[in-house]
């Protein structure tokens, strides 16, 4: 149930890339979420890398080298976790500083971490890696490769290793583009649920905006005029 980018569709996204920066920015600090190695992780990727290409060759070199560990055991998870923490990385240090967008060059990397994500979750993780479920999330959402299904899959992972009601939130909104309305108003109760008394009326409110920016129009859907 993965939506596209059609016609008005476009404005909905916009919103929602829009909703998304101020949950991955802004509500973070509001809610004091996050500050873990989660988020961290994340943050370094982007920032602490420097794109020097002897750097970018070190890592090259490491996804190689896991590659052919993976020749010999397709089931290594630790070969896995390798090539979608580097290819991860790698797109990352080419993103727009600016925008944080990723760049063609940089979604073939996402590309490549996908396919080694999902080949990790098949080998049955008993518990699977949040931070890389972390790095996942950002992967498929709308500023790289645009499948909210899978991004929603992997927002799942992070809120129940770290639970928060920002975690929650980005839940809300990529079950939401999914389609998956029941999954999103679960999550919604969940993230009412571990926010501060305090800011709760806020986290209404971003739950609704969630919900708003990423529900299809009886127009746009075609099967139905309500959500779902």
């Amino acid at each position: 149930m993965l939506f596209d980018l059609k016609g008005k569709r476009r404005r909905a996204v916009q919103g929602t890339y829009i909703l998304l920066a101020v949950l991955m920015g802004g509500g973070l600090v509001l809610f004091g979420i996050g500050g873990g190695s989660l988020n961290g992780g994340l943050l370094n990727a982007f920032t602490g890398g420097g794109g020097s290409s002897t750097g970018n060759k070190q890592i090259q070199k490491r996804i190689d080298n896991a590659e052919k560990q993976l020749a010999a055991n397709p089931q290594n998870q630790a070969a896995l976790q390798e090539v979608i923490r580097d290819n991860y990385q790698l797109a990352s240090l080419s993103a727009d500083q600016t925008t944080g967008l990723f760049t063609a060059d940089g979604k073939k990397n996402l590309r490549q971490a996908a396919d080694a994500w999902q080949r990790y979750l098949n080998t049955n993780p008993a518990k699977p890696n949040a931070v890389l479920a972390n790095y996942m999330f950002q992967a498929y959402g709308q500023a790289g490769l645009n499948q909210p299904a899978n991004a929603q899959k992997a927002a799942e992972i992070v809120a129940a290793a770290q639970p928060s009601a920002s975690a929650y939130l980005r839940v809300v909104q990529y079950a939401t583009l999914a389609g998956d309305k029941r999954t999103a108003d679960l999550a919604g109760q969940k993230a009412l649920e571990l926010a501060p008394k305090g800011q709760r009326s806020s986290v209404k409110k971003l739950v609704q905006q969630a919900k708003a920016v990423g529900a299809p129009t009886s127009t746009q859907t075609g099967t139905g005029t309500t959500g779902g």
